[in-house]
């Protein structure tokens, strides 16, 4: 009996007791992986968020609405993440997403700049109706580019011819200058040197900008797409120049500040929640000396307009102008200039629109009182500043469209944000330069970066309300606008689920 007792526990106790070890070992592995996965949640930049019931719906949505767009492209045989943002800006267009979108309230653009974010064939018309509009139609030369406008009374330059009588003598002229001011990556394999070609489509424009007719109604007509774009609060890295027209010459380089304090009233009777603030902004091909004195105006405009001017910041190419930290001098003397003028000017550097680990702009960010980083694309290479820059609570200014067309992202899978949201880096989403890039507005970076990064409403809205809680405003123009932001965004839910059954 004791035999066939043991034969029954080596037959059938062990397995059992297999069975039971194996299963408790799967418990566990289930365990570590959901351990392991809420770990991973608990980092990211939106964890804090936490969705209504209608937010959730939403997002159940959304999330079908951009696999339904996967599979048909995937059917259709379009190359979706190897294509550049010009070939698929019809398809995007033709979306339901993309409606929802532009739709969707967007509460700031905090990183765009002067002459790059109104449409470029209202500027051609627009600059048309003036007598004094003149246009270069000559071969490159030192001082003016084919394509290149201006007005001119009086001598005209040599090379320029009317932009009226242009216009009505070649029809096909207008099409071309168009394409002349906007810059297109048509496709992701071919070369161009971008930069230069970029830097040339602000050339174009950038003596149509001081007149000062012309520069109210550039302002005014870009202010409002954006409003209309249901973008709220506006954050632009402003070029000072002297305005000037033909009856009294030029004005001083204040004037800019109050003609678009004029614009922006003006705008509040129709939008009484539109908000401005100028990043005074100079260049990074400049010498220390030249930015000593940028810094010392940009502190004389901010003492007299401080609630206009928010803070200063450098622009151009990176790998072609002087290091931020070329520039230390200039950044131990902030203080000084704060006590000597009374007033605090935080730096919106850009910083890390790069590829190249070489550069390394991005360290200088933890190090300055920089609230607000341009671009950031290489702070992934530079772990220690990542983790200084999420513990300093700094915000990442992310224009997804602007890093494909100059080149610095082809499949946007791969954009670097991805690792900054994942790893808790808060970033907002911006255009930089729609119009210089043939679009106006928010929606087709938003659709971008939550197409190809896989968001969802959670992140969206983070990503929404990080553009008013990281802005310039102060804490009671702030409150005031996450008000508005805030019902704004529970009327885009309701209406868009309702709109979705």
């Amino acid at each position: 009996m004791k035999r066939r007792y043991l034969t029954y526990i080596l037959l059938f106790g062990f397995p059992l007791f297999g069975c039971q070890h194996k299963v408790n070992g799967q418990s566990t592995y289930q365990q570590e992986w959901m351990a392991l996965k809420q770990q991973n949640e608990a980092l990211a930049f939106d964890a804090d968020i936490h969705l209504s019931d209608a937010e959730t719906a939403l997002d159940k949505k959304l999330f079908q609405l951009r696999k339904q767009l996967l599979t048909d492209t995937n059917k259709q045989k379009i190359s979706l993440f190897n294509s550049s943002f010009e070939e698929l800006k019809p398809l995007i267009e033709r979306s339901t997403l993309f409606e929802i979108f532009q739709s969707m309230p967007k509460g700031g653009l905090l990183h765009t700049h002067s002459g790059g974010f109104t449409d470029v064939k209202w500027v051609i018309a627009t600059a048309r109706k003036y007598k004094e509009a003149y246009v270069y139609d000559q071969a490159d030369n030192d001082q003016f580019i084919f394509g290149q406008l201006g007005f001119f009374e009086g001598k005209i330059p040599e090379g320029f011819v009317s932009l009226d009588k242009k216009l009505s003598s070649d029809p096909d002229f207008e099409k071309k200058l168009a394409e002349l001011l906007i810059l297109k990556r048509d496709q992701l394999c071919t070369y161009t040197d971008y930069w230069i070609e970029f830097e040339k489509r602000f050339k174009r424009i950038s003596l149509l900008l001081p007149y000062r007719p012309f520069f109210k109604e550039y302002y005014k007509k870009g202010f409002m797409d954006l409003m209309q774009n249901n973008v709220q609060h506006v954050e632009i890295r402003y070029i000072f120049e002297e305005l000037y027209d033909f009856k009294h010459g030029k004005y001083p380089l204040k004037t800019s500040i109050t003609d678009l304090q004029d614009v922006v009233k003006e705008i509040q009777k129709v939008h009484p929640e539109f908000s401005l603030k100028l990043i005074y902004s100079s260049f990074k091909f400049l010498d220390p000396k030249s930015i000593e004195k940028q810094l010392e105006t940009a502190f004389q405009l901010k003492k007299e307009f401080p609630d206009m001017i928010s803070g200063f910041d450098l622009v151009a190419d990176e790998a072609a102008g002087n290091s931020v930290y070329s520039f230390r001098e200039n950044w131990v003397k902030l203080d000084e200039l704060s006590k000597k003028y009374g007033v605090k000017m935080p730096l919106f550097l850009h910083a890390g629109e790069s590829n190249s680990v070489f550069n390394k702009n991005i360290l200088d960010m933890s190090v300055l009182n920089n609230p607000r980083i341009g671009h950031g694309l290489n702070l992934i290479y530079f772990p220690k500043t990542m983790e200084l820059i999420k513990k300093q609570n700094k915000l990442v200014e992310v224009s997804p469209i602007s890093n494909q067309v100059l080149g610095y992202v082809s499949d946007m899978r791969n954009h670097p944000a991805r690792v900054l949201l994942s790893n808790g880096i808060q970033c907002s989403i911006n255009s930089d330069d729609p119009s210089v890039y043939g679009y106006e507005g928010l929606g087709y970076d938003f659709w971008v970066a939550f197409v190809y990064w896989e968001l969802d409403v959670k992140a969206l809205k983070k990503l929404v309300f990080n553009s008013i809680n990281y802005s310039s405003l102060n804490e009671s123009e702030k409150k005031k606008a996450l008000t508005h932001l805030n019902q704004q965004w529970d009327n885009f839910v309701q209406k868009t689920n309702q709109k979705l059954k």
